[in-house]
């Protein structure tokens, strides 16, 4: 099966999982350097619904949240998402937030990770649910980064 699938394919996807009553899951980020966190965080997501989808930023969406990055490309990040059991499809959005996908998408369940408010999420006004998830600690991709930067700097 496809995993990586454009906003209209997604369109039709999504109507055909709702009229198999399927429980859609939708989440999204940069998912630049994938660690433990987003493993687990990704798990976690599917639990809620039958079907998780992923909106991935465009490496130009990252480049305008996290200025020099991405570290990965989007067609590698996709990739990398794509392996992963618990994710069925990624979808690739251009904007600066998801708004869009999630009103193609119409998800019954909406996930984020870390610190924001349910009212806070991007598209909790069209998922009949949103939940916030926690981060796992001490696990997150500038962290990483950080990390082999002061360890390249080491004599």
């Amino acid at each position: 099966m496809k995993k990586l699938v454009d906003r209209q394919e997604i369109r039709r996807i999504c109507r055909q999982l709702s009229r198999e009553n399927r429980r859609i899951v939708f989440t999204n980020g940069c998912f630049d350097i994938l660690h433990a966190g987003h493993v687990r965080y990704l798990k976690q997501a599917k639990k809620f619904g039958d079907v998780l989808i992923v909106g991935l930023n465009a490496d130009k969406s990252v480049s305008a949240i996290k200025p020099g990055r991405p570290v990965n490309t989007e067609k590698n990040r996709a990739e990398v998402l794509s392996g992963l059991a618990s994710v069925d499809f990624v979808v690739i959005f251009h904007e600066k937030t998801p708004y869009n996908l999630i009103k193609a998408v119409k998800p019954d369940v909406l996930v984020k990770g870390g610190d924001w408010k349910k009212e806070d999420i991007v598209g909790s006004d069209i998922a009949r649910e949103t939940f916030s998830l926690p981060y796992v600690k001490g696990l997150s991709t500038t962290r990483i980064i950080e990390k082999i930067l002061k360890t390249s700097q080491l004599p």
